[in-house]
């Protein structure tokens, strides 16, 4: 006869074994992976390795260790330590990324709740053949793409296919049918270039209909609880079935058809308003949260301040901070051409499915790369061979523009962002100002404080070259200009990398420079309010030097890296001027650093192979809300797998039953997998 102690043993085996297979169907079915606990561990260790370890030698970025090594900043000035934390988040960037396709999936579901859009697997070889750095770098198209869930497809449909009708609306249209481009609808040169881009790689495409912005400015400002709403809708409609059939729908209602031309029914209206030269705030705000500084009165400059600049030379802290219209748009509405008085706004309320190539962080235009960046102009295009070594160049920071921005007026140009910069940079008008840098405290050698009677002129006519090119842009002409700018001679981009440092500020919209002063061996420094296709790869403070939108760090971070006055040991009687007390050490080996950095990330990131796997990976995430099939084809041996886990399970508790009256019976479990079960097929 059996002896108790075996019994034990033959259900703990049993038990077991149910419990295993319970667990494994579980986690097939759920869609969880080891890669989440590899996320914890992997954040564990990121906050174990910043832990100094005592007695070890710090490296100063001096002592010439590779540019790839990890900062050790030789003095407390603020941007020293602001270099040393975006190495550290760059670093865990660079450590997150997917080495192979089954990571790269599991990483996509577990990040968004669904699976990859059908044909992600022949993206993926697509990418890996490009030499993509960053295989998991979707999370702007995810953003962009995420309320649409909760819209109709139909209506999506409708509303891509036929927003170009009306030509005055700024709309243009690409069909693709078949894997051919065969229509261009009311086109432009932007739509010209990306259907350059896209017969790259159309064989990759579904049918689809791409509506995309002629427009300079963005055009979607979807209200703040109107977005909560969808967005809580495309929550729910998360799910990752077990098994799925990997293609697109080829029945869509309320397709275009392309030989009859046949809109697919009545047409959806777009909701198209104007609100060109008026301040763009009014519209802005409603897309925010109702406890954000845009729709609270009394929020003062300096509070808004503490979320995104540091109290030492206003430095910035938090790029995406400067452009967040939610958080700093009242501070400044009256000092950029875009909020105070847009040139050719057309905006809706409603959320509607087009393609533009910037946005404000409010906007819900989906973002595609932007075709400056794609075609080839001399204007834009960085010429490695016009370009300098680092020590080679020139102590100068040099921009030259047309007068664009905004619709100017004779009592308006001044809160133009261009024209500020312009005026801030020159000597002549800032003979009589005074500006805020950070100086070395004397009695502290390596520590720095504010310094608020800075009398910029002479550096500035020193160390810059600033100036229009053109007056543009002007209502009813730009005559009123004439006794304000001495107009300078163009530079070519090539003669400007003569220079070690290169501004960028916006125009109408982004600026189209950016990418090749990247690409360039100066060190670039960005002030924006607009959000590119890029700007999840790039890191401040280590690829570029971020710069308020109201410049008024310019000076601080034009003196950090290149110098200025006399150290207090070397000042004598007489020698001294009117920024006698100011002194801040050339930071020459910071700046080649950051320009290094940038330029050897750019070769890696913001290539044209970079934009058109980017491209690839957004159509197809569009084309999925066309939308993809997600037919159960193996439910029918989960099923049974699930069968099979029941009867074991009943089986043990009969015999657990039969064999002791002493044992302590299981809690039954049939009607909680029956439960799974019943939750597992809601899901499909």
């Amino acid at each position: 006869m059996v002896s108790l102690k075996v019994k034990r043993r033959l259900f703990y085996t049993f038990a077991a074994l149910a419990l295993l297979a319970l667990i494994s169907n579980i986690v097939v079915f759920s869609g969880l992976s080891s890669d989440s606990i590899k996320d914890q561990l992997g954040h564990i260790k990121d906050q174990l390795g910043g832990i100094p370890i005592p007695g070890r030698p710090k490296k100063p970025w001096h002592a010439g260790e590779k540019p790839g090594s990890p900062l050790e900043p030789v003095d407390v000035h603020p941007i020293s330590l602001l270099m040393q934390e975006a190495d550290m988040n760059w670093r865990k960037y660079e450590d997150g990324r997917s080495t192979s396709f089954k990571q790269t999936v599991k990483t996509y579901r577990r990040r968004h709740g669904r699976h990859p859009p059908p044909g992600f697997k022949d993206w993926y070889k697509y990418a890996r053949k490009s030499n993509v750095h960053n295989i998991d770098d979707f999370e702007q198209v995810m953003d962009d793409i995420r309320p649409f869930w909760a819209v109709e497809p139909k209506v999506i449909r409708n509303l891509a296919a036929n927003m170009w009708r009306n030509q005055d609306e700024g709309v243009a249209c690409i069909h693709i049918r078949n894997h051919k481009i065969v229509k261009e609808s009311n086109g432009s040169w932007r739509s010209e270039t990306l259907i350059k881009l896209i017969n790259k790689f159309i064989k990759y495409l579904p049918d689809m209909d791409i509506a995309i912005n002629k427009l300079d400015q963005p055009r979607v400002v979807v209200p703040w609880e109107d977005m909560q709403d969808l967005l809580k809708k495309e929550q729910e409609t998360r799910r990752t079935p077990p098994e799925t059939i990997d293609e697109f729908s080829t029945t869509m209602e309320g397709f275009l058809n392309m030989t009859k031309e046949d809109g697919g029914g009545p047409l959806e209206d777009p909701q198209w308003y104007s609100h060109a030269g008026k301040q763009y705030m009014e519209v802005a705000s409603t897309a925010c949260p109702p406890e954000s500084p845009a729709r609270r009165d009394g929020v003062s400059a300096q509070e808004a301040e503490l979320t995104y600049k540091d109290r030492l030379g206003g430095l910035i802290t938090n790029f995406n901070k400067t452009s967040d219209l939610c958080a700093v748009g009242p501070q400044i509405q009256d000092k950029h051409g875009l909020l105070y008085a847009s040139s050719s706004l057309l905006a809706t309320k409603r959320l509607v499915p087009i393609f533009g190539e910037c946005k404000v962080n409010v906007n819900s235009d989906i973002l595609f790369p932007a075709n400056m960046y794609y075609k080839h102009d001399a204007r834009y295009d960085y010429d490695d061979e016009s370009d300098l070594n680092w020590e080679d160049k020139k102590d100068m920071m040099i921009w030259r523009g047309v007068t664009s921005g905004g619709t100017q007026v004779a009592d308006n140009w001044q809160r133009m962002h261009r024209q500020r910069l312009v005026m801030q940079m020159n000597s002549t008008e800032m003979a009589d100002k005074e500006v805020r840098i950070l100086t070395e405290q004397p009695e502290k050698k390596g520590e720095f404080e504010n310094y608020r009677d800075f009398h910029p002129s002479d550096f500035a006519e020193q160390h810059t070259d600033v100036g229009f090119t053109e007056t543009w842009g002007c209502i009813p002409d730009c005559s009123f200009y004439e006794n304000v700018w001495t107009l300078k001679p163009e530079v070519p981009m090539a003669k400007q990398f003569e220079n070690r440092v290169l501004v960028d500020v916006d125009g109408h919209s982004f600026s189209g420079r950016w990418i090749a002063f990247l690409e360039s061996r100066s060190l670039p420094i960005k002030a924006t309010i607009f959000r590119e296709w890029h700007d999840s790869r790039l890191f401040a403070w280590r690829h570029f030097v971020p710069m308020d939108n109201r410049y008024d760090d310019i000076y601080t971070l034009l003196t950090y890296f290149l110098g200025v006055g006399i150290p207090p040991e070397k000042r004598t009687v007489g020698s001294g001027d009117a920024n006698g007390k100011a002194y801040v050490a050339r930071h020459d080996t910071e700046g080649k650093r950051i320009a290094d950095q940038g330029r050897e990330w750019a070769k890696k990131v913001l290539r044209r192979d970079d934009i058109e796997v980017k491209a690839v990976n957004l159509l197809l995430a569009r084309g999925k809300l066309m939308k993809c099939r997600y037919i159960c084809s193996g439910c029918f041996s989960n099923i049974a797998g699930l069968l099979m886990i029941i009867v074991i399970a009943l089986a043990i508790q009969e015999m657990v039953a039969s064999w002791t009256n002493t044992m302590v019976s299981p809690p039954p479990i049939k009607a909680r997998i029956l439960d799974l079960l019943k939750e597992w097929l809601a899901r499909l």
